[in-house]
Order: C-alpha cells, then structure tokens, then sequence
C-alpha cells in the first residue's frame, strides 16, 4: 500500500474535490471523526467545513493547515470498507492525527479502489501537529497495516509483470483521463521519436493518438495537442483532452524539443542498421503483412500500419522496444517505406532489396560442431506470453514508474485549477 500526504492551505477546494465524487456516484464517505453529524447523514462541502473551522480560527502561524491523505492498496487487493474504516483510523492514529476531525471518502470510479482522508494539522489550541520524519513514518504504518491485513506488500519486487504502468487504456474501464496521464507524462522518457507521427504510431500501442489544433488568441497563432482514447479497432472512444491537463512534458512544446534532440541523438546510430537488418530480413522471409508482423513482433518489433479508406497504405512506422525507438519506415531506408510496402502487399510487386551485411571478425576455419548453441539475445528477455493477435506487445518489462500506484492525476488537475481560481481572486482585489 501506498500513501500519498497532501498539505495545502485551502480545506474547502480538498472537501470539495471529494464531495464531488460522492455527487456524481464515484464515491461515498466511509467514516467521519469527530465531525459535526447532520440528520440525514448526508453532508455538503459547508457542513463538513464546519468540522475544521474551530481550529482554522485557533490556528497560529501553520500556513499548509490542510491534510489531504489517500491510501492505495495494490489494484489486486481485495478490501471490503470495513477494513477500509479500520486502516484509516489506525493510520491516523499512528500519524498523531488519532483525536482530529477527519473524513474519509472512499473512490470509486476506477479499478484501483482507493480512499482519501481530509483533516487539518493544527489541533484544538491552534498548535501544528509534529511532522517530523512523517515519511519515514508513513512507511512504517504502511507495511504494518500490509501485515496486518493481508496485503500486498507495495515493496515487493515479484510483482506480477502485467502490472505495468504502461498498458493500453481500457475506456470502459472509467477515468480515461487518469490512465492516459499515465502513459503520456513518462512515455518521452523512455522512448526516442523523431516526429508527431511517430509519437502517434507509439501511443497508438496503447489506445491514444494526438490531434494538433490551431488557432489565433489576441492576434497572436497558437498551436497545441489534444489527447484522444482509442478502442481496439482504433477509432475514436470518447472526448479529447487537452495536453495542459497532463503537465507540460505533454504539449507541443516539450514534444518538439524532445523532437529535436531525439533527432540528433539517434543520427548514424547504429541501432538503426540492427533494425534495418531485422526489418529486411523478415521482409525477405515472409510474403504478407501479417506473417512479416508477427515475426518481428517476435523480437521486439512492433508494425504500425496506416491505411485511407480505400485500403492504401500512406504510413509505415516501426517501434523497437529493444533500443526504445521508433521509425518511420521510409526514415529507416527507402527500400521500406509505405508505398513500397503497399506495391508488395497489396499489388504483388516484390521490393527490390538487397541482402543485409553483416561484418563478422576474422577467424580460423572451424567446423559446425565446434560453434556454440544460438541463445536469444539477452534484449528480448521483456517480451511476455501476452501478446494481441497481430503481435502488439502488452507488457513492457522495466517501464513500472515508482510510487505510480499512488499518483492522482485528477485530483492534481483539481488542485492546479483552485490555484488558479484563487490568483484571480487576488487580482480582482
């Protein structure tokens, strides 16, 4: 279990960002400490803000008075809210938080069933609450409350190697937003690209393309990107996002930079002649696209193929999970680019390529039964059993981000929007 610890001065924007989940029917509250009861047992914001103003109005100089936890299990544990209710009283008691009002939400419009405990630092006199090595005790609480309760540890590295952080996005499975964040705020840091539509062939693997948008504000031309989910045939699944949502390592901007830099990092390479050599190889060696896609999916290799409506291809893209680049075909040698490709798949026109060379060093002769066994090259060890029909990867090894179960692109995307809200407010004053 992981636990997230959230300080700012603003307790209305933290109840407000929950009650809104328990409006819309995503979630509900579990249990209130030393809260101010209704009749109905029902609250809005301004009931529950009650609770805390005695201490706001004590408070001597605590500016971050606002506690704003979330506790996340493993998305595999399975915890009833009783147990739920138990682990939050516990974790606040363990905190020094034990004898503070709090409220704990329960959330639950993704898979990952999680809850958020809203409270305040200062106790009864106005006097801030230690804090002292919290992270370290956090932690502690943490693994005891896994022990106790039977979960999985948050620090175990035998974790199932599904549970990646970079999966295609499910938009049936709710909060689309949350899991595209979860591929575009890290995918540049671990893949190289070179173009929009290279970085689009990547996303696709994962059920996302980007649309650039134009436009003029006060005379001035502007350019972004929207974010938009993607079912399994590759059509549209719901209602873009803008990339500001996402932090600013997904604009235009940040892209194009990357853009650039990519460029003069992959220039002579020699990862692309190893690529180039695959590519012909098991172009030479297959006669249809999908035979061709399944064996360089084999090592690694990923085909995005795109077609217009009448089935020609216009774009040919290649995603080498191995050196982490991605290609546009005709980038990686004139001989594979998409209107070749399309002559021979679709016409029967065999492309015209010569045979790959490879410089082996010099030795003496030797017989057959003197040469090793061939093993697999240690590169494709990340490949899993887990595959869709036409070869596309669904687990890569090595991508899990830290502390990612715990991220909350929503609520930071709340939180950056009461920021702004509350800058205007001084700028009327």
């Amino acid at each position: 279990m992981i636990a997230k610890i959230g300080r700012s001065a603003n307790i209305y924007g933290a109840l407000a960002y929950n009650q809104l989940k328990v409006e819309n029917e995503n979630g509900q509250i579990l249990f209130a400490n030393k809260m101010i009861e209704t009749a109905s047992g029902h609250y809005s914001v301004a009931q529950l803000a009650q609770s805390f103003a005695p201490y706001l109005i004590a408070n001597r100089n605590t500016e971050k008075h606002t506690l704003h936890i979330s506790l996340n299990p493993d998305p595999n544990d399975k915890v009833s809210d009783d147990k739920f209710r138990e682990m939050a009283e516990q974790y606040m008691r363990e905190m020094g938080y034990g004898e503070q009002p709090f409220v704990v939400f329960k959330h639950t419009d993704i898979d990952r069933s999680h809850i958020h405990i809203v409270s305040v630092c200062v106790d009864e006199q106005g006097k801030k609450i230690s804090d002292k090595f919290e992270k370290m005790r956090s932690m502690n609480v943490c693994r005891e409350l896994e022990r106790q309760h039977g979960l999985i540890p948050a620090t175990d590295k035998e974790r199932n190697q599904t549970d990646k952080i970079f999966r295609p996005i499910g938009y049936r499975a709710g909060d689309v937003k949350s899991q595209i964040a979860s591929v575009v705020r890290h995918l540049p840091n671990y893949y190289q690209f070179q173009t929009l539509g290279e970085y689009n062939a990547l996303l696709s693997l994962f059920n996302i393309t980007t649309e650039k948008v134009e436009g003029e504000l006060h005379g001035k031309a502007q350019q972004g990107l929207l974010y938009i989910p993607l079912n399994e045939n590759g059509e549209r699944a719901g209602h873009p996002f803008k990339a500001s949502l996402f932090g600013k390592n997904a604009g235009l901007p940040a892209l194009e930079l990357h853009f650039a830099k990519c460029k003069i990092k992959l220039k002579d390479t020699p990862s692309k002649q190893t690529l180039q050599s695959a590519v012909t190889i098991a172009l030479q060696s297959t006669n249809n696209e999908q035979a061709f896609k399944k064996q360089l999916g084999e090592q690694g290799i990923n085909v995005v193929v795109r077609r217009n409506d009448a089935g020609r291809i216009y774009g040919m893209t290649f995603i080498d999970h191995n050196s982490k680049t991605v290609w546009n075909g005709s980038r990686l040698s004139k001989e594979l680019s998409a209107n070749t490709l399309n002559d021979y798949w679709n016409n029967n026109i065999k492309p015209d390529i010569k045979e790959p060379t490879v410089q082996l060093p010099k030795t003496s002769p030797s017989n057959d039964a003197d040469l090793p066994a061939e093993e697999p090259h240690h590169l494709f060890d990340f490949l899993t059993t887990e595959k869709h029909e036409d070869g596309l990867i669904e687990a890569f090894g090595g991508l899990l981000i830290p502390e990612a179960q715990g991220e909350d692109y929503e609520e930071q995307d709340f939180a950056n929007k009461m920021k702004k809200k509350r800058k205007r407010t001084r700028g009327q004053k």
